[in-house]
C-alpha cells in the first residue's frame, strides 16, 4: 500500500498547521492547528475537514502555538477518538491557551448575536467553548524527548527539541509499509541557536524527507542580542521623559523572554529598577508553568533559578490577575513598564492601557513581535497620526519603537544550515510561510542541489 502525505493547513500561509500521514493501516495526524482570518473565514476553515476525524489512530502535537493544537477541542467534537501526543510542558501550555481560546469565542460571539438579533440573522455559536477546550485537553499523553514510541500499527514517533518554545518538539516518523521503512521529519516550527530561555534545536538524522517551515526563509534575522540592546535604550531615554512603556505582548514566550533581557538589564544596573507590571491573566499562569518546568529551560536560566535569581521573581516585577488592579495603573503617574496582551493590540487589556497613554509623548509603545496586516498593532508601527480604539479615535503621540531581533523562529541561514545538518533527503517539503518566503527559500535549497517543494492545500505527496 501507498505511503502518503496530505497537507491540511499552513500551507502557502502561516495558520492553521496540520498534515495527515497515511498508510494501509494508519493515519496519524501531525498537528491541529486552528486557522485564523476574518470570522466566516475562520469559522469555514476549522469545520471543514477533508478527511474523517473518526479515522485518525494517532495525533501528534509539536507545541502549544494556536495555529498548531487550536483546532483540537473542534476535532473531538467532530469525531476524533484518537490520543494525542505532546510533551508534558506542551500538554499543560496547551491546555491554558485552549482553554482562554474558547472563552474568547464565547465572549466574540456573544457580541456577534447582539448584531444579529439586531438584524434579524441567524444566531451562531462558537466553534468551541472553554469547556469544551479543557474536556479535548484530556487526550494528550505525555512523551519525553528522546522515547521513541508506537502512534499506530506501523508508526513509530520520537521527538526532539525543537527550541521554538517551552516543550516544542520536531516529530520524527519511522514509517514501515510492507518492505519499505520511511523516516519522515517534521520541524514545524523550528527556533534559533542562543534564545534565552532555550536549548537550541536538536537536529534529527537519517532522514527521507523532512517538513520544514520557512517562515522566514527570505529574511535574516539581526542578532538577539541587538534586542537586549534595544530595549534598554528605549527604557532608559522613556524614564528620562518621565513616561511609562508600553510592550503589547503574545502571552506565551514573548513575554518571559521580555522578563529575561529585562532581568538581566537591571542586574546590570543598566536600567533603573523601576516597576514591571505582566497585565496578563494568561501569561501570569503561562509564567508560572515555566517555574514549574526548569527541566526544558536551557543550563544558564536553570542555573539563574538554583542561585535564586529567576528572572520571573524580580522584586520589580509585578503579575496582576484582577481587573481593579489593572485599572489602577492609569491613575499613577510613575515610570513603569507594562506588558499586557493582546499582542497585535486587537484585544485584551492592551487596549485599555493605549486608551490612556497614547497621546502622551512621554510615552513609548514598544513592538516586540509581528503585527499582521490591518491590525491595531500594525498601524501603531506604520506610525499613522490617529488610530481607532473600541471605536475613538486617538492622537497617536506616544513613541513608537520597534524591535526585529525578538523572533522564535529560523531565519533564512538558520533554516539552511538545519537542513543540510539533515542530509541526505530525498525531498524537502516547504510549509508555515507566505509564498514570497517559501519560494526565496525554495531557490536558496535548489542552488545547493536540494529538492525542495512547495505544496498546495490538501495536496497529496506519495513517500516512496
Amino acid at each position: 500500500m501507498a505511503i502518503t502525505l496530505k497537507f491540511l493547513g499552513g500551507v502557502r500561509n502561516v495558520t492553521g498547521s496540520s498534515h495527515l500521514v497515511s498508510t494501509g493501516r494508519s493515519q496519524v495526524l501531525l498537528d491541529a492547528g486552528l486557522f485564523q482570518g476574518h470570522r466566516e473565514e475562520f469559522y469555514l476553515q476549522n469545520s471543514t475537514f477533508n478527511y474523517n476525524p473518526h479515522s485518525i489512530n494517532a495525533l501528534v502535537v509539536s507545541h502549544a502555538h494556536m495555529d498548531h493544537c487550536g483546532n483540537l477541542p473542534n476535532l473531538v467534537k467532530k469525531g476524533l477518538r484518537s490520543k494525542v501526543y505532546a510533551t508534558s510542558a506542551t500538554r499543560d501550555l496547551a491546555r491554558l491557551m485552549l482553554e482562554d481560546s474558547g472563552r474568547i469565542q464565547e465572549e466574540d460571539i456573544k457580541y456577534v448575536n447582539k448584531i444579529n438579533r439586531r438584524l434579524g440573522l441567524p444566531l451562531r455559536r462558537p466553534l468551541y467553548t472553554a469547556a469544551e477546550a479543557l474536556a479535548a485537553a484530556k487526550r494528550f499523553r505525555v512523551i519525553s524527548y528522546g522515547q521513541r514510541f508506537c502512534v499506530a500499527k506501523n508508526i513509530f514517533a520520537t521527538l526532539l527539541n525543537a527550541g521554538h518554545i517551552l516543550g516544542s518538539s520536531i516529530i520524527v516518523l519511522d514509517i514501515k509499509e510492507g518492505l519499505r521503512n520511511i523516516r519522515l521529519g517534521y520541524a514545524v516550527d523550528l527556533g534559533r541557536k542562543d534564545l534565552p530561555l532555550l536549548n537550541d534545536p536538536a537536529v534529527p538524522k537519517d532522514l527521507d524527507y523532512l517538513i520544514i517551515e520557512s517562515t522566514y526563509g527570505g529574511r535574516v534575522h539581526p542578532p538577539i542580542e541587538e534586542a537586549k540592546t534595544k530595549l534598554k535604550e528605549a527604557i532608559n531615554s522613556t524614564v528620562a521623559r518621565r513616561g511609562k512603556v508600553l510592550i503589547p505582548s503574545f502571552a506565551l514566550e514573548r513575554t518571559q523572554e521580555v522578563l529575561y533581557f529585562l532581568n538581566e538589564l537591571i542586574e546590570a544596573r543598566l536600567i533603573p529598577a523601576i516597576p514591571i507590571y505582566v497585565d496578563s491573566p494568561l501569561a501570569t499562569s503561562i509564567t508560572d508553568l515555566f517555574r514549574h518546568n526548569v527541566n526544558f529551560l536551557d543550563n544558564q536560566t536553570r542555573e539563574l533559578i538554583a542561585q535564586g535569581k529567576s528572572p520571573f521573581e524580580s522584586l520589580s516585577l509585578k503579575f496582576i490577575r484582577d481587573k481593579q488592579h489593572s485599572k489602577a495603573l492609569n491613575a499613577d503617574r510613575q515610570p513603569m513598564i507594562i506588558i499586557a496582551g493582546s499582542g497585535m493590540c486587537e484585544s485584551g487589556r492592551i487596549l485599555h492601557h493605549l486608551i490612556n497613554n497614547i497621546e502622551d509623548s512621554r510615552n513609548t509603545i514598544l513592538v516586540v513581535g509581528y503585527m499582521a496586516r490591518d491590525t491595531l498593532g500594525k498601524k501603531i508601527v506604520e506610525k499613522l497620526p490617529f488610530v481607532r480604539i473600541f471605536g475613538v479615535e486617538y492622537e497617536l503621540n506616544a513613541q513608537v519603537i520597534v524591535i526585529n531581533a525578538f523572533s522564535g523562529h529560523a531565519d533564512s541561514n538558520e533554516l539552511l544550515s538545519f537542513v543540510a545538518a539533515c542530509l541526505p533527503l530525498k525531498r524537502v517539503f516547504l510549509v508555515h510561510a507566505d509564498p514570497d518566503q517559501a519560494e526565496a527559500f525554495s531557490g536558496a535549497l535548489s542552488q545547493k542541489g536540494i529538492n525542495a517543494y512547495i505544496p498546495a492545500k490538501d495536496e497529496e505527496a506519495l513517500l516512496d
